[in-house]
């Protein structure tokens, strides 16, 4: 029964990862897995990859999905040329015994999920070499919902207001007789979010994941979000994130960024940022994410000012802080103390689960009843 349960979770991460992954595939992974049984981890593979894989785009999210959720090297699907790298070993599919029978290839399942769970829950700048490639995949098969707004355009709908117009015009087409009453709601918009990653020296061990689960974010969105990576200078990183491919679209991001583990001036980058780009349209109404420290090497007083101007355009601001994840934490920073008047929420950063807890954040005060004062914390 766990071991059932275990392959119909396996197919549901696929599903909520954008696979078409319905009942039918489910039962004839289920019903492969079962002929070819657990004690081989290819076998298991190609049962999987056969009967959930729909469409060629779904191979890579498989793969990363395969080795995230039971562990273990990945096999050697790409094209020739393209060495893939090992991730770490999380949990082995099943013992090298294989008469142990179905009871011991039960545990391997359960330590495969429970192993990517403590991975999601731990601090990035601890990661090995193997644990953060690792991460990469799990990062990877994200896949964020981006926030949206009401418009103000409306669309025909089965339940909502009245839409008189369209009654009558129905009363016309029927004779003059109400057959059916038109309704209408509004139609629904991408709420814009804006990316400000901070990539100073002292956030050097979190700027790989921040700028991959950006790149995530872009992807999800291209056409409303934007992102900017703070030092000593401040870069639009939008365009090299478009990229489909995650280590494509580092490495340009990385050859257009000058400032990598360097200093800090929050104050007049984001100064630089509100003159070129804030004030012209990118950050009005937006859901703004600044993932930074705090350590401001320049003007405490000047981050302040700067972060009073970004609030009042801004929808709100989330301030996501690695430090903050930590037991003990107190925001005595001086970039912190001049900065947190004018943020609507503090969160952690540190870990990948915070990092999703930061975009429900993002989708929670994007709406039009949620209260930014009255989240502050």
């Amino acid at each position: 029964m766990r071991t059932v349960t275990g392959l119909v979770g396996f197919a549901r991460a696929l599903r909520h990862s954008g696979m078409a992954c319905g009942p039918t595939r489910v039962q004839a992974f289920l019903d492969a897995v079962e002929h070819v049984g657990l004690d081989d981890r290819d076998a298991v593979y190609w049962a999987g990859r056969l009967t959930l894989c729909s469409d060629p785009d779904d191979v890579p999210r498989y793969d990363a999905a395969f080795d995230c959720w039971f562990g273990g090297a990945a096999l050697l699907t790409e094209p020739p040329g393209h060495a893939l790298p090992r991730p770490t070993r999380i949990a082995a599919l099943a013992g090298t015994d294989a008469a142990g029978g179905g009871e011991d290839a039960d545990e391997p399942l359960a330590a495969a999920a429970s192993d990517a769970e403590v991975l999601r829950r731990r601090d990035l700048s601890e990661l090995g070499d193997a644990e953060r490639e690792h991460l990469r995949r799990m990062l990877a098969v994200l896949r964020p919902e981006p926030p949206s707004r009401p418009a103000l355009r409306h669309r025909r709908s089965r339940r909502g207001a009245l839409s008189s117009r369209d009654t009558l015009r129905a009363m016309l087409r029927s004779g003059g007789e109400p057959v059916r009453l038109a309704r209408r709601r509004r139609s629904r918009r991408p709420r814009r979010v804006v990316l400000l990653v901070d990539v100073s020296g002292s956030m050097s061990p979190y700027a790989d994941a921040l700028l991959r689960f950006a790149h995530v974010v872009v992807r999800r969105s291209p056409g409303s979000t934007e992102v900017f990576t703070l030092g000593t200078r401040m870069t639009r990183v939008s365009r090299q994130l478009r990229q489909r491919d995650p280590e494509v679209a580092l490495g340009a991001a990385s050859r257009a960024v000058p400032d990598f583990s360097g200093g800090t001036r929050l104050g007049e980058t984001l100064r630089v940022f509100l003159d070129r780009w804030g004030q012209r349209g990118v950050a009005r109404g937006s859901v703004v994410v600044l993932f930074s420290d705090g350590w401001e090497r320049g003007d405490a007083a000047e981050l302040g000012d700067q972060m009073r101007r970004l609030r009042r355009l801004a929808r709100a601001v989330i301030w996501a802080n690695p430090h903050a994840g930590h037991d003990g934490y107190q925001p005595v920073q001086s970039g912190i103390v001049a900065a947190m008047p004018h943020v609507d929420r503090m969160v952690a950063g540190h870990s990948l689960r915070s990092l999703e807890d930061v975009w429900s954040w993002v989708r929670r005060l994007a709406q039009p009843g949620a209260d930014p004062v009255g989240s502050r914390s």
